[in-house]
C-alpha cells in the first residue's frame, strides 16, 4: 500500500512541476514568475547578494516592515514599483 501511495506522490509532483513550467515559472525557492525571476536577477546584480543571502534579506525587510506595523506601506512601494 506504501509503495502504491509513493508512486501515487511522484506522479502529482511530475504533473505539477510540468505545469509550472508550462507557464514559464522557473524553480529558484519554489517556482517563480517570469516578473518575480527578472526582480530576483535584479536584485542579485545590484547587490552581489547570494541566494541565500537575498532570501535572508527579503525575510529580515519583511518582517521588521511586519514588527513596525509597516507591511501596508512596503506592498503599496512594491505596487507602485510595478514589483
Amino acid at each position: 500500500m506504501s509503495k502504491l501511495k509513493s508512486t501515487a506522490n511522484a506522479e502529482k509532483q511530475k504533473r505539477f512541476r510540468e505545469r509550472q513550467k508550462e507557464k514559464g515559472n522557473k524553480q529558484v525557492r519554489g517556482y517563480v514568475t517570469p516578473q518575480a525571476r527578472f526582480c530576483y536577477k535584479e536584485i542579485s546584480e545590484k547587490t552581489g547578494w547570494t541566494d541565500s543571502e537575498i532570501l535572508s534579506n527579503s525575510l529580515r525587510i519583511t518582517y521588521a516592515a511586519y514588527k513596525c506595523g509597516q507591511i501596508k506601506l512596503l506592498n503599496e512601494w512594491l505596487k507602485d514599483n510595478n514589483n
